[in-house]
């Protein structure tokens, strides 16, 4: 048995900032101390080989937590490998069907019930089943991973206004809010839908622990406003922890020494901090 968590990283494409922040990360005295830490340093295909491998040391429980360095999904499916994100990679090869994406910096968290879909396909990847799933794992990380025991949740509408009573869409009447009403005897803390200007202004006077947001940039528009360098990337469902740094591969800065490892060192201490609060560390190997 470990007397720190087993904390496995993937450095990312290894053409992107990935390498770079994983290694000055580690330079860090405060973070090395946190945890034995096994590196799979990428080395082909746009760094999915190291995703693969870690794949493997997990199923043989190897390890508590992992943390992943950016990639490219683009170049990843270049390559000739159909990837739509780690997120949804993991969640296949483990065969999880409910789960989710949730940001993270300190006592601000959003959740995304549609992630990486055009804009133009939200209202119709909506539906009452995603919805309902994002709140209730949302509402089980907060108690069980951030051990807060009354969580307080906003759940944002989709459409300016919330809709205006239908005057700029249906969603909220027809499908967000019976989801809501449907799970408050449940979550004594959940509230909406709201306008996601004012759940967010909300939550960031601390009125809430988390915001569900309907797609990507509704949730990561004003979550990176205060949470740029230093947000988490999370992923809910999973039978193990794993979380990333909030930001991509940075090809343009790659190679010159200035990449920021604030996210990437947060992203570690939030995977420890989690592998200890679920006692991850008694279940993996030594």
């Amino acid at each position: 048995m470990r007397k720190k968590p087993g904390i496995l990283i993937t450095t990312g494409d290894p053409k992107g900032i990935g390498p770079e922040v994983v290694k000055k990360a580690l330079k860090d005295p405060q973070i090395r101390r946190l945890a034995d830490f096994f590196i799979i340093e990428a080395r082909d295909r746009a760094g999915f080989d190291a995703i693969e491998k870690a794949v493997g040391i997990l199923k043989r429980y190897e390890v508590d937590g992992l943390v992943t360095a950016p990639v490219n999904k683009a170049a990843i499916n270049k390559a000739g490998i159909a990837f739509k994100g780690h997120t949804e990679y993991l969640a296949g090869v483990f065969r999880v069907k409910k789960f989710a994406m949730m940001f993270c910096r300190e006592n601000f968290r959003v959740s995304l019930v549609t992630r990486h879909v055009a804009l133009k396909n939200v209202a119709a990847s909506l539906s009452r089943k995603k919805i309902r799933d994002t709140i209730i794992l949302t509402e089980k990380a907060l108690r069980e991973d951030f051990r807060i025991k009354k969580p307080r949740i906003c759940v944002c509408g989709l459409n300016p206004h919330c809709g205006e009573n239908g005057l700029m869409g249906d969603e909220e009447k027809r499908i967000v809010g019976p989801i809501v009403a449907g799970l408050r005897s449940r979550i004594q803390g959940l509230e909406g839908p709201l306008p996601a200007d004012v759940a967010f202004y909300m939550a960031h006077k601390a009125r809430f622990d988390a915001v569900v947001a309907m797609y990507h940039d509704q949730g990561l528009g004003p979550f990176k406003m205060i949470a740029f360098e230093d947000g988490v990337n999370v992923t809910l469902g999973l039978p193990f922890v794993r979380t990333s740094p909030d930001h991509g591969t940075a090809y343009d800065i790659a190679g010159k020494g200035i990449a920021n490892p604030a996210s990437m060192k947060a992203a570690i201490r939030l995977a420890v901090k989690m592998c200890i609060v679920q006692g991850a560390l008694f279940k993996a190997k030594p």
